[in-house]
């Protein structure tokens, strides 16, 4: 089962709009990251939750996405993230940002997991301006947004293959924009 979330958790850049996420929805993702492990237990994120259109709104131009594919604007328009939480580490509990890098990947994949068991879907947005995201939700200034997770309903299709003979892991669209994930091989990721 653990499995088939996995191979289901794609990087989506493209959602149903009509589909929108609630409050308790989002809160239900953040609640999964309380079991999560952290560094020392210091637990130093706290998370905005944004699911009203007009907050959705404020963040979505303040992202950037698919920097593999310079040539697309993605989202399509009309195909954008009905919800968003920002992860932000409090520096008044730890301000070493790096020392809790690894912290952030948990609780987003988590997070993703749980979106995806609920027939959701997301991605992992770490090309935007913290301190624009800061200021245009005007956060405290102990509050350090570290990693933004869009959140939707996912509206696009997604293929995993195999790296090819040149190696290559960029992803890619073809002419009916779907999107292909090339994933290395088992053989090739064991020493």
């Amino acid at each position: 089962m653990l499995k088939e979330l996995l191979k289901q958790n794609r990087s989506y850049r493209g959602f149903d709009e009509s589909r929108k996420i609630t409050r308790e929805e989002l809160e239900d993702l953040v609640d999964c990251t309380r079991y999560t492990p952290s560094s020392v237990n210091m637990q130093p994120f706290k998370y905005y939750l944004a699911c009203e259109p007009e907050t959705v709104a404020k963040i979505q131009p303040l992202t950037k996405w698919a920097r593999a594919l310079p040539q697309m604007t993605l989202p399509h328009p009309g195909h954008c993230p009905t919800a968003f939480i920002v992860i932000c580490q409090d520096t008044n509990l730890n301000p070493a940002l790096q020392r809790f890098q690894k912290d952030v990947g948990i609780v987003a994949q988590t997070m993703l997991l749980a979106a995806v068991e609920k027939g959701l879907g997301g991605c992992m947005i770490g090309n935007y301006n913290p301190d624009e995201v800061k200021q245009a939700l005007s956060l405290a200034d102990h509050l350090t947004p570290v990693l933004l997770v869009a959140l939707g309903k996912p509206d696009e299709t997604i293929v995993l293959t195999e790296v090819g003979e040149d190696g290559s892991t960029d992803y890619y669209r073809d002419e009916n924009d779907v999107h292909y994930v090339p994933k290395r091989r088992l053989q090739d990721i064991l020493l």
